[in-house]
């Protein structure tokens, strides 16, 4: 069994919506069905006795080494604890290769889980050892290091449940919620709006303890020292047990409490001093700790905090008892579980002898043994709700102590006896104010109920109904997609808004272009959707894009899908008939929103049967006004598209909206039937969008179509009388509708020049000259820059064969270069000529023919 081409598929793909790991595997003969290998499935589960079976579910053939596989991945990702559910197995056209796809939920894991499903499979096939609890261990241990924490992981949860899409944006804990101008972004419990002088003045102890007796928030007396003598000094001024801590930390790490003798204070600010060169003594306020959680001006969640514990039995050390109480599942090392384990360090050991105890003292049954005099959750202590206990006075003080400091969301620490009565009342106060909270303690606490602190946060980044997105237009097919999505974006642009765009020459910001080259996969998308000055964004979104990685969202307002044809890029990828293409182009009408639209092209029976598959409504168009799938869903008040006359109508029902092919330009009156179709199409994705009809005929008469706003769709240029159009259709069904359009343009005598992509099929190649031959006079033919795989001078071979036979051509060249044959084609012509020009170097080429038009006009 050999894989290959593994790849990471992170977004909805041809599979499923689900993220996943796609490979190729390639099967012998003998493997091709595992009941041919003796022995192989009992070993198998042998050494991985939860796995499921074997057995594919949708096609009637035996399961092989590529199904074991796939089924493998899944499983051992599922006993890892992770939640995934979906794998498939497909055949290919090539006898023995399957293309092989495993859900995953996070992508490192995936590919180890793929890796060690192989190391399984080997194992059984040569009865070898495999360690099945190492290979869990591994997964468990990578998925808890990559994926989300708890208190990430809360807010990213509350913003799935309201529909807010995200991005991780690292590693580790900065996320995206939204798109474009709408986005908003948070690190752990830290929102874009928490800004860096909140969080400067929170990390300062005594700055915080000043601005809050200011504001008149109850705070310990004490202050700020650099050296012991002068630590010790200010103890005796206090004469009470102080708490010693550096000025700048966090969970709790240099912290001692209840301390008096200079012995003490010596120790423990040698250890703060470590931590912070300032370190922070202040009376020490008898009660229990308890965190005040204020997100925006509320109060959301309390909880108190004990300190790492346990009770003696009279039986066990107090060595054995921690090692028990860390038995617990619950506790962990990090922040995922909902405890952390005791720390049995120098700290523990230290407290542990202020009462008089050392690790292996045995505690009298139901004595209490404590293991640190702070209460912090990272430290091994725990949580209990309090959230309804809480007094109005005391929430009250954490909500003008987290807006005195400056923060949206803090972590506010107080210290009483209980929060059911005001602070004054019992001598207690606020001790610190944190930023960047940890949220465990109130999801997941110790004891009593959690609190929804995700939702909360989410709700004071978004406004209720606000789901952070923006409008997205994915046009795909397999032509006319560029020239498409331009006049979509220019017609929403004239609403106002700024539109962010994607296609084959680059990534456009309003109007401007901040990336050049082939832009229209899912990278540039994700791009555009990350952008903050984007209030709408329009994906052409090619074939390439979706096999590698799939759509960059999870769902669009509207998909548009011009048509389906032949020779684009067949044969690649397992895509090898016109209806893998249709079933792959389909992907975005299946993700499709809810309450959105797919405009589908009601002339192409591949693309009209895709409104199957779209959850949301549809918008069929065509020329013929009485096509049998355009009248009947028009029929069932449905929204549809059609010529007219010398009109497109949009109609629903009994209304009509007209647009006059004479007033858009990109049609030259409606002679050019292809764009008189890709007009269609954006009107259809521009009433999906509720732009109103005056607007879009603002929109349309105002779309230009040259070089410099559609690079190579259809350009035309005027050299000595002459006609020259330029464009970068490269299979037969772009060739057959440019000669259509050009047949209807008045020329003396036409001419062409082409070259053919190598990476296309030898019929398709033929093809293309195979149309043209028949109507055009003159043929120059060109060899690419980059024949993609093909040998030197093997696709002018190809392109040749198709002019045999030709019925109109009757002079063909062959020139070695493309702006060579360009040079030649335009001194040939004569006034009244015309000349298509099929280029290759989009932007070059464009730019060499400009020259050559401005230095004849200067002529």
């Amino acid at each position: 069994m050999e894989v290959s081409r593994i790849r990471a598929l992170r977004g909805p793909n041809l599979w499923s919506r689900h993220t996943a790991i796609e490979a190729i595997v390639t099967c012998t003969d003998l493997e091709y069905s595992i009941g041919n290998l003796a022995g192989f499935e009992a070993r198998l589960r042998a050494r991985f006795p939860a796995l499921h079976a074997l057995t594919p579910d949708a096609e009637e053939r035996p399961a092989s080494l590529a199904d074991a596989l796939a089924t493998t991945a899944l499983q051992l990702q599922a006993a890892a604890g992770c939640p995934v559910t979906f794998s498939q197995t497909t055949q290919t056209i090539e006898p023995g290769t399957f293309q092989v796809v495993v859900q995953y939920s996070e992508e490192p894991v995936g590919r180890l889980a793929f890796e060690l499903a192989q190391q399984l499979i080997n194992a059984a096939l040569e009865d070898g050892p495999f360690d099945l609890a190492d290979a869990l261990y591994r997964l468990r241990d990578l998925d808890e290091d990559v994926r989300l924490g708890p208190s990430t992981g809360s807010i990213v949860y509350a913003a799935v449940a309201r529909g807010i899409p995200y991005r991780r944006l690292t590693e580790g804990s900065m996320v995206q919620f939204g798109w474009g101008s709408k986005q908003r972004r948070i690190q752990a419990a830290e929102t874009d709006r928490t800004s860096a002088v909140a969080e400067s003045i929170a990390q300062d102890k005594d700055l915080t303890k000043t601005l809050l007796h200011a504001a008149g928030v109850p705070v310990p007396l004490g202050g700020t020292v650099r050296n012991v003598e002068d630590a010790w000094k200010l103890v005796q001024e206090i004469d009470a047990p102080v708490v010693v801590k550096p000025r700048d930390g966090n969970q709790g790490k240099g912290v001692a409490v209840r301390l008096r003798t200079r012995e003490e204070i010596e120790k423990a600010f040698e250890v703060a001093q470590d931590i912070s060169r300032d370190v922070i003594i202040e009376r020490y306020i008898p009660g229990h700790d308890f965190r005040l959680l204020v997100i925006g001006n509320k109060l959301v969640a309390a909880a108190r905090r004990d300190p790492p514990q346990v009770t003696g039995d009279g039986v066990h050390t107090v060595r054995q008892l921690v090692e028990t109480v860390n038995a617990d599942p619950r506790r962990g090392e990090g922040h995922a579980t909902s405890l952390t384990k005791i720390r049995f360090d120098d700290i523990a050991l230290a407290t542990l002898a202020k009462q008089g105890l050392s690790a292996d003292s045995v505690p009298e049954a139901g004595a209490r043994v404590v293991l640190r005099n702070n209460a912090n959750l990272s430290t091994g202590g725990s949580a209990t709700d309090v959230t309804d206990d809480v007094h109005p006075e005391i929430a009250a003080r954490a909500v003008a102590a987290a807006q005195q400091v400056g923060l949206d969301i803090a972590g506010v620490d107080a210290v009483c006896e209980t929060v059911i009565k005001p602070f004054e009342d019992q001598a207690g106060g606020i001790v610190e104010v944190n930023a960047a909270p940890g949220l465990r303690m109130h999801l997941q606490p110790s004891y009593g109920k959690g609190r929804a602190v995700g939702e909360a946060i989410v709700s004071t980044m978004f406004e209720d109904g606000d789901d952070g997105r923006i409008p997205v237009v994915a046009v795909s097919g397999t032509n006319g997609k560029t020239t498409t999505v331009r006049l979509i974006a220019h017609l929403i642009a004239q609403q106002g808004l700024r539109v962010g765009m994607t296609g084959t020459d680059g990534i456009y910001i309003s109007g401007q272009r901040i990336d050049t080259g082939d832009c229209s996969g899912p990278r540039s998308a994700r791009n555009v959707l990350m952008h903050p000055d984007v209030d709408a964004a329009v994906f052409e979104t090619a074939r390439g894009g979706l096999l590698r990685e799939g759509l960059a969202y999870d769902r669009c307002d509207v998909a548009v899908v011009t048509n389906i044809g032949m020779g684009d890029h067949l044969g690649l990828s397992y895509i090898n008939t016109v209806e893998d293409l249709a079933v792959l182009k389909s992907v975005i009408v299946r993700n499709v929103a809810p309450r959105g639209m797919a405009v589908l092209n009601a002339a192409d029976p591949m693309v009209a049967r895709m409104a199957d598959a779209c959850p949301g409504d549809v918008t069929f168009f065509a020329r013929d006004a009485s096509h049998p799938v355009l009248a009947t869903h028009r029929a069932t008040g449905k929204r549809v598209v059609y010529v007219d006359g010398g009109n497109i109508v949009t109609a629903r029902g009994s209304e009509e909206t007209r647009y006059a092919l004479a007033a858009i330009p990109l049609t030259r009156g409606g002679a050019i039937g292809f764009q008189v179709e890709n007009a269609m199409a954006a009107i259809g994705a521009a009433w999906a969008l509720n732009i109103d009809p005056v607007t879009i005929r603002a929109g349309l008469a105002t779309f230009v179509n040259d070089a410099g706003t559609a690079p190579g769709r259809f350009n035309v240029f005027d050299y000595k009388g002459a006609t020259v159009i330029a464009d970068y259709g490269h299979n037969p069904d772009a060739i057959a509708a440019l000669t259509q359009a050009v047949e209807t343009m008045p020329a003396r005598r036409r001419s062409v020049v082409i070259s053919g992509a190598g990476d296309r099929r030898d019929d398709d190649i033929r093809r293309q000259t195979q149309i043209l031959g028949d109507a055009f006079d003159d043929v120059l033919l060109y060899q690419d820059q980059c024949q993609r795989g093909r040998e030197d001078g093997e696709v002018l071979r190809l392109l040749r064969e198709g002019l045999v036979g030709a019925r109109r051509a009757s002079h063909v060249d062959e020139i070695h270069g493309e702006f060579v044959a360009i040079d030649t084609a335009l001194a040939r012509l004569q006034p009244g000529d015309l000349c298509l020009i099929l280029i290759d170097q989009v932007d070059e080429a464009l730019a060499h023919i400009s020259q050559r038009v401005a230095q004849a006009s200067t002529r």
